[in-house]
């Protein structure tokens, strides 16, 4: 936990459609990754090396500054066992944690209750982005969901009644096979209250705001750039969600994939930067993850769904380096024969940042127990 007077502070980055990890973090030295990867293969020489057999993707310079100063945690071969290919399902599991049901509550919503049990605050958790996550909805938990500070609201930014109307659709679809209709309409309504009060006191926030640090034009900038605003306005906000969406590069990655890890890369690092500047980034870490990665051989100009991806904790308390194993890109050891296999569970991942950092025991909220890491300084 952050050891000085703030409490500690979690933020979490959803990479949206499956980020391809072995173009992430590269197996730069070994022949079975040039073998499989023909057309969507990083040259070893564009690679910057962190060892003798990996290296970060050429547009991830920043990573590599965190990793090499300590604050960056690489956890390899994260999943879990049957790993699903579908987006929906995937995505749910990760948000839920239930990979054999429906559930009805989301990890971090769960969090959420047992961070504010008495509900005394609507800004514990905040999402930047139109909706929510599923992660985050959990029947009777207040959260906020924020698409950004100059348009806070749930899906204000949507201005067409038809378009709006469609989203809450989606949204229905969602939750209603869970929680039946009924339920789901009470807390859309409960959601929407939440986030009438939540903006009120969200309204001063940047008029407030004050840094030197320009962020770039990418959406995840600017939603991290809220995150900022919002953390340094001491709202009591403890956990903030924001996802980066584009990842489901089955065709034009090498174009569309390079583009997304240099809006992240210094994104990241100008949040960072930005809550440094202010003395406030010692109370915060960042846990970065997607919902599968691709698989082993490229289809021509694209990667296909696939598993074992990598997850990313970032903070000034962090100890940085490798975490778990990077899976074996040995066609003798690929899953199904294509595919790559998971080292260490997601859940284990969660309950991590849960009891090492927030302070929460893991186990409600992950359902069970599973092997953690260490990754945070004393």
């Amino acid at each position: 936990m952050s050891e000085n007077s703030k409490p500690p502070v979690l933020v979490v980055l959803q990479l949206s459609g499956g980020n391809d990890f072995m173009n992430t973090l590269v197996p730069y030295n070994n022949p079975h990754y040039y073998d499989a990867r023909k057309t969507i293969v990083i040259p070893e020489e564009d690679v910057l090396p962190i060892n003798d057999t990996l290296g970060f993707n050429p547009n991830l310079a920043s990573f590599k500054e965190l990793y090499e100063d300590g604050d960056l945690a690489v956890v390899q071969g994260i999943g879990y066992p049957n790993s699903s290919r579908s987006h929906f399902r995937a995505m749910d599991i990760w948000h839920t944690c239930e990979p054999d049901i429906v559930a009805t509550e989301g990890w971090v919503g769960k969090a959420i209750r047992e961070l504010d049990p008495a509900k005394n605050n609507v800004l514990t958790g905040v999402n930047f982005g139109r909706g929510l996550p599923r992660a985050m909805a959990a029947p009777g938990v207040p959260v906020t969901s924020v698409n950004d500070l100059d348009n806070y609201g749930l899906l204000t930014g949507i201005d067409s009644k038809d378009d709006r109307e469609a989203a809450l659709d989606i949204f229905k679809s969602m939750y209603g096979p869970a929680m039946g209709s009924g339920p789901v309409m009470d807390y859309l309504a409960q959601t929407g209250e939440d986030v009438l009060r939540g903006s009120d006191q969200l309204k001063t926030v940047p008029a407030n705001y004050h840094s030197d640090v320009e962020y770039g034009n990418s959406a995840i900038a600017g939603s991290l750039r809220d995150v900022a605003r919002v953390h340094l306005a001491d709202l009591g906000t403890r956990i903030f969600y924001t996802s980066q969406g584009g990842y489901d590069n089955h065709a034009t990655q090498m174009p569309d994939h390079p583009k997304l890890l240099q809006d992240l890369s210094r994104a990241v690092m100008d949040f960072f930067q930005d809550i440094r500047d202010a003395g406030r980034s010692e109370e915060v870490i960042m846990l970065i993850f997607t919902e599968f990665g691709r698989r082993m051989r490229d289809n021509g100009s694209g990667t296909d769904h696939g598993s074992g991806g990598g997850a990313f904790i970032i903070g000034d308390r962090v100890n940085g380096g490798l975490y778990s194993e990077y899976p074996s890109i040995d066609p003798a050891d690929w899953l199904y024969g294509e595919d790559l296999k998971h080292t260490i569970d997601f859940r284990g991942i969660y309950g991590t940042v849960l009891e090492q950092w927030l302070g929460v025991e893991a186990a409600p909220v992950v359902g069970g127990s599973f092997e953690q890491i260490t990754p945070f300084s004393n």
